[in-house]
């Protein structure tokens, strides 16, 4: 388990500096009519006939999102005030998940639905490894078949939880290029500079979603007595 452990954070570590260095590239290349990204993802969210999202500045890095309760495409500075290839293409991204919610799309809705679900699990999960790590404490209480279906259970909303999230961001990704290249904001130069980076910022929620499947496959595989009967510093 510790040798997966490893494996996924090496590479998770290699996907997510290959992004950093493609939006690095991407962000001191100019978009050509000048528009940055504030701009970008206001025209969007009008041409889809979105009027009730504002586009608002949030502090930090890649802290890019957007949030459907209070409706807002929040930017990163370097988003929102940017007039490059890479705050255009982070913007156009943050507003497909918009039009994704103007539009009821399913998986966005399925994925905006577990995220109670997931938060509990995560919790559970860490109380679960913790409490073996400092020698099982309050799970002498349970017998270790009913400890390793907790974690199985808690492993799986996260797991469906990863795998929900890729058909969002792809679409997202999907609706964004579409979106730039037939309203005429990007070049063609420009717009394979916004897939490439937006295929690369995919990757980590791919990366993601592998790891959540290969733990929740060791767990039930642990369960079903493939291996020797295991303690709990072996789960961990």
């Amino acid at each position: 388990m510790i040798i997966l452990f490893i494996a996924f954070m090496i590479v998770g570590w290699a996907v997510q500096s290959k992004l950093k260095s493609k939006f690095k590239k991407y962000s001191a290349t100019p978009l050509s009519n000048g528009m940055s990204g504030k701009e970008v993802a206001e025209k969007m969210l009008a041409d889809h006939g979105i009027t009730k999202v504002r586009v608002i500045s949030t502090p930090g890095k890649l802290t890019d999102h957007y949030n459907p309760k209070d409706m807002t495409v929040n930017l990163s500075p370097d988003v929102y005030e940017g007039r490059n290839i890479s705050a255009a293409a982070v913007a156009a991204h943050e507003c497909g998940h918009a039009v994704q919610h103007a539009t009821a799309y399913k998986w966005l809705q399925m994925r905006s639905q577990m995220v109670p679900v997931v938060s509990l699990s995560s919790k559970m999960l860490n109380f679960i490894f913790l409490a073996g790590m400092f020698g099982m404490g309050v799970l002498h209480m349970f017998t270790m078949d009913m400890v390793i279906l907790a974690v199985i259970f808690c492993q799986a909303m996260i797991t469906i939880f990863s795998v929900i999230t890729l058909p969002v961001e792809y679409d997202a990704s999907n609706r964004a290029i579409v979106w730039l290249q037939h309203a005429g904001v990007a070049q063609q130069h420009e717009l394979e500079g916004a897939n490439d980076a937006l295929k690369w910022a995919a990757r980590t929620y791919l990366v993601s979603a592998i790891a959540a499947i290969t733990y929740l496959a060791y767990y039930v595989l642990m369960f079903l007595g493939n291996r020797d009967k295991p303690t709990l510093y072996k789960i961990i």
